[in-house]
């Protein structure tokens, strides 16, 4: 009989992203409401010593997939073992985080288990025998709730919505069989950007830039980040502009932060946008369009422009900071 509920926590080059906190710390709290069990599932190579410090976040029992093979991720052979896990451990739900990676896995996963899926969640429920969950749609204009039948039911949050919290459990860890199955691609070479900021998802503090910026020249917000000790985004007009590269895009069709202070420079507030920030604990706009829309979600709000403002702001910071 299907029980529990299965976990896949992300990492990076042996650190967890923030989504597998958060994927656990979920995962923790609908397996409290059916009283059952949490399994998390960690797959990479020499991860086998990190898995256990899922136990804090709520995970009764770490399997770690700990192979040379999954030093990168590839869409076969992860799905391949990861479904031999979810086979073994037969699991109620199975709970991803929907990141680029995560969002990648979940659709194959849920193809070759024939199961339900629910993308993107920003809420979810457990009633009875049933997972609900709440997605936006459109954009964000939307609400939808979904309800998944059958099992195991296939659930991909969206980062940086659900609360990390600390439920000190077991954290047993178990080093489970790797089975990559015959893969028809393989990774020939990598290219990476060199990234010397925070990621835009993990940081605390993001300055973002719109249309407003009128050129491809963000030094005054890099250097406003840089004082914050925040990284620089950017909306999808400047992206679109060819003013910043789409790695630095926040909207609905970028990635979604929720930083503890969130600055938005030039940015009218498109509904897009406010999809990818609305979580943030605190907004300040600045733009000299008083009818902004963005001034109706922020906390604070300067109506002048920015570049009077954000040198203003810059000079203050540097005179509290000595």
């Amino acid at each position: 009989m299907p029980q529990g509920v299965l976990v896949f926590a992300e990492q990076v080059e042996g650190s967890f992203r923030k989504i597998a906190y958060e994927a656990v710390s979920e995962g923790r709290r609908l397996a409290d409401t059916l009283g059952e069990a949490v399994t998390a599932v960690v797959l990479g190579s020499g991860i086998e010593g990190m898995a256990g410090e899922l136990g804090k976040y709520g995970a009764d029992k770490v399997l770690a997939g700990d192979d040379p093979a999954l030093v990168d991720y590839a869409p076969e052979t992860y799905s391949n073992v990861l479904l031999d896990i979810i086979k073994a451990n037969d699991p109620r739900i199975l709970l991803v985080g929907a990141s680029s990676l995560g969002k990648d896995l979940a659709a194959r996963l849920a193809a070759r288990l024939e199961a339900g899926l629910a993308m993107d969640c920003i809420a979810l429920e457990v009633d009875g025998d049933t997972v609900s969950a709440t997605r936006p749609m459109y954009g964000g204009k939307v609400l939808a709730k979904v309800a998944l039948e059958g099992v195991p039911q296939v659930v991909a949050i969206r980062p940086n919505v659900m609360e990390i919290a600390e439920v000190p459990k077991g954290g047993d860890t178990e080093k489970v069989e790797v089975n990559i199955g015959i893969p028809r691609t393989r990774i020939v070479e990598k290219k990476l950007e060199a990234a010397a900021k925070a990621d835009l998802t993990e940081a605390d503090v993001v300055v973002s830039g719109g249309r407003g910026m009128g050129s491809s020249d963000f030094s005054l917000l890099e250097e406003l980040a840089q004082i914050l000790g925040g990284t620089v985004g950017a909306s999808r007009s400047a992206v679109d502009e060819g003013w910043r590269p789409h790695s630095d895009q926040v909207g609905q069709t970028g990635k979604v932060v929720s930083p503890s202070l969130y600055i938005a420079c030039g940015i009218s507030g498109a509904i897009q946008h406010l999809a990818g920030m609305g979580a943030s604990k605190y907004i300040v706009a600045i733009n000299k369009d008083p009818e902004a829309p963005i001034f109706k979600k922020v906390d604070y709000g300067i109506v002048e422009d920015l570049f009077v403002a954000v040198p203003a702001v810059i000079d203050e910071l540097k005179k509290r900071k000595g």
